[in-house]
């Protein structure tokens, strides 16, 4: 077990060559949220700590890591195919072209660590950081790990995991989480919230969200039941996602194609409907927000067991893609957003299966390897 006393890191501040860290989670926001986290958290416990993220030219990354004020290093991004053929085959040079550019940031940075949460970025970085004798951390946000983070978890000095049973051996620590989000008081910025969005200031509010690009069978669903809603008293906060489209002409119907304040957008709402994405369904937990969880129906069914522990202990819904409906809405969705006292109990249930401290547990931990090898 590392040493995550905060004694062991506190000093370094006045070190001549600041401590540096380097966190791989390029490509979705699923990747990229955590990875920014920590690289709070690490700024947090050490205030000079020089943090450089990894990303692709592809990824949202090259928006979201310079909103939040870090340096981003790009390199060439290697998927991982899952079927035989062309791609494949060219994947030992895709590998080994990116690994060679990421030994090239890891210098130039100085790293003394690396943080990877899986994803296009994160091989290359585990390869490059192995090869310069860098200590590894990995975290693994989803329920059924990844193949880079099963091949990095081999090569990592640390290996944490959101949820028991992912697929590697890891300690269990939640989801790193923003501190904007952990700390959110969705109760005193109700009034605010609503006001920012435009939302009525009473009665419930259902907010909508399909990810950073939306989903289409979230909208159709919605908006199918968009009359319903207003006739019901209750308020909808729609993102659709910026490459959909949605026109609602209904009283207490907010739609957006994006959301660039979750927090307030959180403490709207009264429940949520949404994807499963291992990020999403922190986020919403932290926050004690009850939600109606539609996962993808794609891949190997990651996002409906992201959201099993909190539908376990009744702080959600679980509903497959196809069987979400205007028909469905209107006889679940609306009756559960109209029953306050439910609402409260799922809200409860949500915020306990939360892990608030994930970040900062995380970011101690590279530290204490980074502070390690400085002392050798």
């Amino acid at each position: 077990m590392i040493d995550r006393d905060a004694h062991a890191v506190e000093e370094r501040s006045n070190t001549v060559n600041p401590v540096s860290v380097v966190v791989a989670g390029g490509g979705t926001a699923g990747h990229i949220e955590p990875a920014l986290a920590v690289a709070d958290a690490v700024r947090a416990q050490v205030p000079d700590a020089r943090v450089t993220a990894l990303g692709t030219p592809k990824g949202l990354e090259g928006r979201l890591v310079p909103e939040r004020g870090y340096p981003l290093a790009m390199i060439p991004p290697v998927p991982l195919p899952r079927k035989p053929g062309g791609d494949l085959a060219r994947l030992p040079f895709r590998l080994a072209s990116a690994v060679r550019r990421t030994r090239a940031v890891l210098k130039d940075a100085g790293a003394d660590v690396v943080v990877g949460f899986g994803g296009y970025v994160a091989l290359p970085a585990y390869l490059a950081a192995r090869s310069l004798r860098i200590p590894v951390v990995i975290h693994e946000a989803n329920a059924s790990a990844g193949i880079a983070n099963k091949v990095g978890a081999r090569l990592a000095t640390t290996v944490f995991a959101a949820v028991p049973g992912s697929g590697v051996q890891a300690e269990v620590v939640g989801i790193p989480v923003r501190g904007s989000i952990t700390g959110l008081d969705r109760a005193a910025l109700r009034a605010e919230a609503r006001a920012h969005f435009g939302l009525p200031a009473d009665g419930p509010v259902v907010l909508v969200f399909g990810g950073s690009q939306g989903a289409v069978r979230l909208n159709d669903g919605v908006v199918g039941a968009a009359r319903e809603f207003a006739a019901a008293g209750i308020g909808v906060l729609h993102a659709y996602g910026p490459k959909n489209e949605v026109t609602v002409d209904v009283p207490g119907y907010v739609a957006v194609p994006y959301l660039t304040r979750m927090d307030l957008a959180y403490a709207a709402a009264d429940l949520a409907v949404c994807r499963s994405g291992a990020m999403t369904v922190a986020e919403v937990a932290a926050v004690g927000l009850p939600a109606v969880y539609v996962p993808l129906p794609h891949g190997n069914g990651e996002q409906a067991l992201n959201a099993q522990p909190v539908v376990a202990a009744d702080g959600g819904l679980l509903v497959d893609d196809a069987a979400f409906t205007p028909e469905f809405v209107r006889e679940t969705v609306i009756p559960l957003a109209g029953d306050a006292d439910r609402l409260r109990r799922m809200g409860a249930a949500a915020a306990g299966t939360g892990h608030r401290d994930a970040a900062g547990t995380v970011a101690a931990a590279a530290l204490a390897l980074a502070e390690k090898g400085r002392n050798r």
